[in-house]
């Protein structure tokens, strides 16, 4: 059996956290956190291929927790999903690495296609 991919999720709201991790676990390990403080941390001691990141969180903005992800594992894909983005939060965000941005409310094969894609350019087929 091919091995499967690992996302973390980090979005302070319990709904989107639960429905990523639904959707998605079929294809792949899912693991949630609710802050970016938390994220770092995760990062730090277990493998991570995808982050999905909301930027606006207690503590640490996502933003932030963005830069501090690439400097930690800077091969780790990020997509942001956010209600509250900007033209300029889309271009720094770009900017320091992420994949994607996906505003919320989110479509969910939107969700599913650009996970496949990343799953693809990290050599795996999860979806």
């Amino acid at each position: 059996m091919a091995q499967k991919g690992s996302i973390l999720v980090v979005d302070d709201e319990m709904g989107i956290r639960e429905l990523l991790q639904t959707i998605l676990n079929p294809f792949c390990e899912v693991h949630t956190v609710v802050d970016g403080q938390e994220a770092l941390k995760f990062i730090e001691k277990e493998q991570v291929d995808l982050v999905t990141l909301d930027l606006k969180m207690p503590g640490i903005s996502g933003m932030d927790v963005l830069r501090e992800i690439k400097k930690i594992k800077n091969d780790i894909e990020v997509i942001i999903i956010t209600g509250y983005g900007t033209i300029t939060d889309i271009v720094d965000a770009i900017r320091y690495g992420a994949v994607d941005f996906i505003p919320k409310p989110f479509d969910l094969a939107e969700i599913i296609s650009i996970v496949r894609r990343s799953f693809e350019r990290r050599g795996y087929n999860p979806i």
